[in-house]
């Protein structure tokens, strides 16, 4: 591992120098091992280890290329380890969207356009259409959140907060909300986000999708602690 490891340093230091910029293809195999000094072998489990990373492009027949380095590759991880998390550290998630979330949306407040408007206005009205449906609120409720914070224009910040955002956890959050009769009041919540945007209004924006995560963080809570409750 420690060999690999050093490859790893050394692959990644040639991209970050700007030697392999993005879509630049690497060296063959044996003559990229003599370059930075290191075994075949370990050169090879670098490699590996930065395909998995989506840092590097592995195809075969043509040869290994640096990928664009865009933000939703290489924070696509993000999403797959929130759906592994336990219970306990969903929470934390929940924590780190009341940081992050509100502030997206007071960004995209002042950046939306008109287009972005009118999709939201379509998708709080499938909402609306779907409101016993937890599957579907579940896919509008992602497009809704994920057109707010695409507003802004942020490309890191809307791979990270897509891979906090993920489906297990509005799936708990919202069949919790319908389960308990409440479901209505988020749906209020998204129209209230949607009236602070259309008013261009930032500090509104930040403020109504506060109140909205905090609304999901305490059904997950709630959600959560019956768990345990049923558990003992």
């Amino acid at each position: 591992m420690a060999l690999t490891d050093e490859a790893i340093a050394k692959i990644r230091q040639m991209i970050q120098s700007g030697e392999l910029p993005p879509g630049a293809r690497l060296p063959p195999e044996p003559q990229l091992a003599v370059q930075i000094g290191l075994s075949r072998s370990g050169v090879r489990e670098a490699v590996k280890a930065l395909e998995s990373a989506r840092v590097l492009d592995v195809r075969r027949g043509d040869g290994t290329y640096v990928t664009s380095l865009a933000p939703r590759l290489l924070l696509e991880g993000v999403g797959l380890a929130v759906e592994l998390l336990r219970d306990d550290t969903l929470l934390e998630v929940m924590e780190v969207r009341r940081l992050l979330e509100p502030a997206a949306t007071g960004l995209a407040a002042v950046r939306l356009t008109d287009a972005h408007l009118d999709e939201l206005a379509q998708i709080l009205e499938d909402m609306r259409t779907a409101a016993e449906d937890a599957e579907k609120l579940i896919q509008y409720d992602t497009a809704f959140h994920r057109t707010v914070i695409a507003a802004t224009g942020n490309e890191t910040l809307t791979s990270l907060l897509d891979g906090l955002s993920g489906r297990t956890v509005r799936a708990r959050v919202w069949r919790g909300l319908i389960e308990g009769n409440a479901a209505h009041v988020t749906l209020g919540e998204h129209q209230a986000i949607y009236r602070a945007l259309r008013s261009r209004d930032q500090v509104l924006a930040q403020a109504t999708a506060l109140m909205h995560v905090n609304t999901s963080e305490s059904w997950l809570r709630t959600i959560l602690a019956e768990a345990d409750g049923e558990s003992d």
